[in-house]
């Protein structure tokens, strides 16, 4: 029979359940909200069901995460589960990867092929023909059908909000090193300092990206209406402000344990994959600000 130390076999939980039940009315949710909006309904009940699995969700999270925190605290995991932790964040880490790999490859698609074809250039030039008028040029200011598409009058200035933001991202990747740095060798107080700092770096990250989606909006008229720049932009910049309000919530939550005491020098794996999931989403800000605001 196989020992502890080569295998673990954790208890039967309700977590998984509650997971897909909570995973399940998100989405039913979402979808009946978008329904609704379509169809010009002001009266939806999308957005209280939406609400409802958004909590399930997020009770789910709660009892699972903190499960795993009681049974590693009681030292019921071994070297085996500390490899299996691991690779399934780098896993997880590799699917983001391909998640914006994808949208990355949709960004350069219609730069490279899709605009340039419709602007009447290369071998597929004639798809010109939808809208003879039309001169592609990147960003996109004059979109070939401005009256379903109106274009936005201008675009984020990367030299302002967007660098500052670059600043922040990259700074706290810094502090972040720092805090594991004091973690293994168990400094506590410069442990707690850089990684409250990290945290607050990126709340304020997250504070200046409203404030440039609401600058977007209401004084350029760039909305993910506004054709595939604002749609690109959107959908690029929007889902890593997700990633960032994710990695804020776990390194939150990585605070609090070392307040509480937790972690040692030699084990502190949470803290390691928060920290992972962190410089990960500061790579793809690097991209986003190279091939979104500035080329």
């Amino acid at each position: 029979m196989a020992s502890h130390e080569q295998y673990y076999v954790p208890a039967q939980s309700k977590w998984p359940i509650i997971a897909t039940l909570g995973l399940l009315i998100t989405v039913y949710g979402l979808g009946t909200w978008f329904n609704d909006m379509k169809a010009g309904r002001p009266e939806s009940s999308g957005p209280l069901i939406f609400f409802v699995g958004g909590l399930l969700v997020a009770y789910m999270l709660f009892g699972w995460f903190g499960t795993v925190i009681k049974e590693s605290r009681s030292g019921m995991y071994s070297g085996q589960m500390d490899r299996s932790f691991r690779w399934g964040m780098s896993w997880f880490i590799f699917s983001e990867v391909m998640f914006f790999a994808a949208f990355f490859g949709v960004l350069f698609y219609v730069r490279t092929w899709a605009g340039p074809w419709l602007g009447g250039e290369g071998d597929k030039g004639i798809a010109n023909m939808l809208w003879p008028g039309f001169e592609y040029s990147w960003p996109l200011l004059n979109n070939p059908d401005s009256k379903l598409f109106p274009a936005p009058s201008a675009v984020i200035d990367p030299w302002h909000l967007p660098l500052l933001n670059t600043v922040l991202l990259v700074s706290s990747s810094f502090t972040l090193t720092f805090a594991h740095h004091a973690l293994r060798k168990n400094h506590r107080t410069p442990l707690k300092l850089w990684l409250a700092l990290t945290v607050l770096l990126g709340a304020a990250f997250l504070a200046f990206q409203a404030i440039e989606y609401v600058e977007a909006y209401e004084e350029l008229g760039l909305t993910l209406g506004s054709g595939i720049y604002g749609a690109t932009f959107f959908m690029l910049t929007g889902f890593h402000g997700a990633h960032v309000t994710l990695g804020a919530i776990m390194l939150t939550v990585m605070l609090i344990r070392i307040l509480r005491g937790h972690f040692t020098p030699d084990q502190h794996f949470g803290f390691e994959a928060a920290a992972w999931y962190w410089h990960f989403v500061d790579v793809v800000w690097l991209g986003l600000f190279t091939f979104v605001y500035v080329l």
